[in-house]
């Protein structure tokens, strides 16, 4: 018989932080949060779903408003079998305890609890008062030392007064928390409770394989959105005046790539919004000077993300070499490979001088007009810009936390986001890596299947779960 979910009662005084770990934990920034005291007024559950299946309820509940008057009736009547059940029995229709009463209520129905400290205040009476009446209700509990801020001065003297009295005491700052860092939450809350291990289990496994399957729908948007941007040509049919001259061509040509430039701008964000609905994100933040915020086409971009010269020489050669092997191809190979080695070095030298040329044109002569074509992009050093850019949002899509909402990122002594010098992804891949990409921007642009392709996905995919278990930095921080 399933025994349903697992029900957590997230408890702690008004504006330690309640509302933002539950939005953390279950992934849900349309939870209100508020930086001033009293927010969450009643007891609301959010369930984590996984498949149709609830596994986990997580109660947000309302402050701690009496603490002292609580914890005397507790010890006067402590040998109650259930004391938080007697409480609201005795007290429930006392307007003076109606958030109290409010509060113990899942407790009372077997809830397990999660108190919610903010670790950089001094530890108070009423804070002792709000400790010592938990452990009198003998369930299981956990304590967060939910430190919103750069302060660490009370720390250890939170957790050496909450390890007297809880089972597990755990740092958590809900406002930064990854996904390795939720689940290592999860992995330490199925230790509070024996009997709760093989359900925590099950939660997790269903979580990571949850976020797995999140990682796959990412591969396939990035994918889409290259095949997209390498197939995408605009046309337009003018006057043959108007590309008789140098001048009139280049005018022309200007006009064709702005429209070309605006439908990759298009794509990029579409797929962003792939990307943030498949981490589940409402609220979006990216701040000020970040790369995201920059226009794909600028020098702030093309700079700060991509390869270096001598990477995109190397990587150039190998699309150099697909070429010249198709010319060998069609000369049924009496050139004896020639071309591949021409094409090679050709294309190497054509990466390293890079130019401003984004793609080629295409003039066709008809009766009476000219059809001008642009596109697909023929620079890879664009595309591994427009990698490196997917990738930068990806990594804040996947570890930026759905309880940030409720953090004053204008604090001075708020913690700060994890940052390193802009660099791109692309900089870490093997010259073996770089040149699989080549192949595969070489393939998609002919609207060709290709073997590349598959590396192309496994390399998104390794870079993927690296960023979601830290074991990579995601440059610009989440």
């Amino acid at each position: 018989m399933d025994p349903g979910p697992l029900q957590i009662a997230i408890m702690g005084h008004p504006n330690a932080g309640k509302s933002s770990v539950v939005a953390t934990l279950t992934e849900n920034d349309s939870i209100g949060i508020g930086n001033t005291p009293g927010t969450t007024t009643r007891s609301d559950r959010y369930p984590v779903t996984i498949d149709g299946r609830t596994l986990i309820e997580f109660i947000d509940t309302p402050g701690f408003q009496n603490p002292g008057d609580l914890l005397e009736w507790f010890k006067v009547h402590r040998d109650e079998e259930n004391v938080a059940a007697a409480f609201i029995r005795t007290h429930e229709s006392n307007e003076l305890y109606v958030h109290d009463c409010e509060l113990l209520r899942p407790v009372s129905e077997g809830a397990g609890i999660i108190l919610v400290i903010d670790g950089s205040t001094r530890i108070r009476q009423k804070d002792r008062d709000e400790i010592e009446l938990l452990r009198l209700t003998r369930r299981p509990r956990m304590a967060i030392l939910n430190n919103m801020t750069d302060r660490e001065n009370y720390q250890s003297q939170w957790d050496s007064e909450l390890r007297m009295s809880f089972n597990s005491v755990r740092e958590f700052n809900a406002h930064r928390a990854t996904y390795a860092e939720r689940i290592d939450l999860l992995n330490a809350m199925k230790s509070i409770e024996q009997g709760w291990e093989p359900r925590f289990k099950l939660a997790i496994s269903a979580f990571e394989e949850d976020w797995d399957n999140r990682i796959d729908q990412t591969i396939e948007t990035i994918v889409d959105l290259f095949r997209t941007v390498l197939e995408y040509k605009v046309s337009k049919r003018v006057d043959p005046e108007k590309v008789s001259t140098r001048t009139g061509e280049k005018r022309v040509r200007t006009q064709l790539v702005k429209r070309l430039e605006e439908g990759i701008r298009r794509f990029e964000k579409s797929a962003q919004q792939e990307i943030r609905a498949h981490f589940r994100h409402n609220v979006w933040n990216v701040p000020p000077g970040s790369l995201l915020m920059e226009d794909l086409f600028s020098e702030q971009v093309s700079h700060g993300l991509g390869l270096s010269k001598a990477q995109l020489a190397v990587a150039g050669m190998a699309a150099g070499g697909i070429a010249g092997g198709l010319l060998d191809t069609t000369t049924a190979g009496v050139t004896l490979g020639a071309f591949a080695l021409l094409g090679a070095a050709g294309g190497g030298v054509t990466a390293w001088i890079g130019g401003s040329a984004l793609t080629r044109m295409d003039i066709q002569r008809m009766l009476g007009s000219v059809r001008v074509t642009v596109g697909p992009v023929s620079r890879d050093g664009f595309l591994f810009v427009l990698l490196d850019r997917i990738l930068l949002y990806c990594a804040r899509a996947m570890n930026w936390s759905h309880g940030r909402q409720g953090a004053d990122e204008d604090a001075a002594n708020r913690v700060p986001e994890k940052r390193l010098e802009p660099a791109g992804f692309a900089q870490d891949l093997s010259a073996s890596q770089r040149k699989s990409m080549v192949r595969f921007f070489a393939a998609a642009r002919k609207g060709r299947d290709s073997p590349a392709e598959e590396a192309f996905r496994e390399i998104l995919g390794t870079t993927l779960h690296e960023l979601s278990v830290g074991t990579i930095d995601s440059r610009e921080g989440v």
